[in-house]
């Protein structure tokens, strides 16, 4: 065999394996190839597809609405588990999306405060992915239950 031949193989095969390595833990499109029952099949590019949970693709107690050919954001969490698959995963695809949004929105010069029913000022929940709206909330409600007079200590037996 050619030393040549050899060497340029070599150099090929540490590039294809520093392209892939920056896939790892970062959002990218993928092409759904199947659909089944539960899970949709999706090529990413590498080696092998990944199976994401067709619950991922839609809101509690509705059906999914994917298809085969459609083009996905999935998050790509490790290039194999223990059946040799991607381990790809929607629902964070839309976490980093959420947060990119919301650093986005930090970042702006300025936000247009809006009035709230309490009086205070509050900011636009327009700026805001919809799972960081309903955190808000919780931690709102969460802040009443923490000031409430009612307490929540376990009564000593009489």
């Amino acid at each position: 065999m050619d030393a040549g031949i050899g060497e340029d193989f070599a150099a090929l095969l540490e590039e294809s394996l520093q392209q892939n390595d920056s896939l790892e833990r970062t959002v990218v499109k993928g092409k759904v190839v199947s659909v089944d029952s539960d899970y949709a099949l999706i090529d990413v590019g590498l080696k092998s597809e990944g199976r994401v949970a067709l619950k991922e693709f839609a809101p509690p107690g509705q059906p999914a609405e994917i298809a085969v050919g459609d083009q996905v954001e999935v998050f790509v969490e490790r290039y194999e588990d223990v059946n040799g698959e991607v381990v790809l995963s929607r629902e964070k695809a839309r976490r980093e999306e959420a947060w990119e949004k919301l650093e986005e929105a930090s970042t702006r010069p300025s936000v247009s405060p809006a009035p709230s029913s309490a009086g205070s000022r509050a900011v636009s929940p327009s700026i805001f992915p919809a799972p960081w709206r309903s955190f808000r909330a919780a931690r709102s409600i969460s802040a009443r239950c923490a000031t409430s007079r009612r307490s929540w200590a376990p009564r000593s037996p009489s």
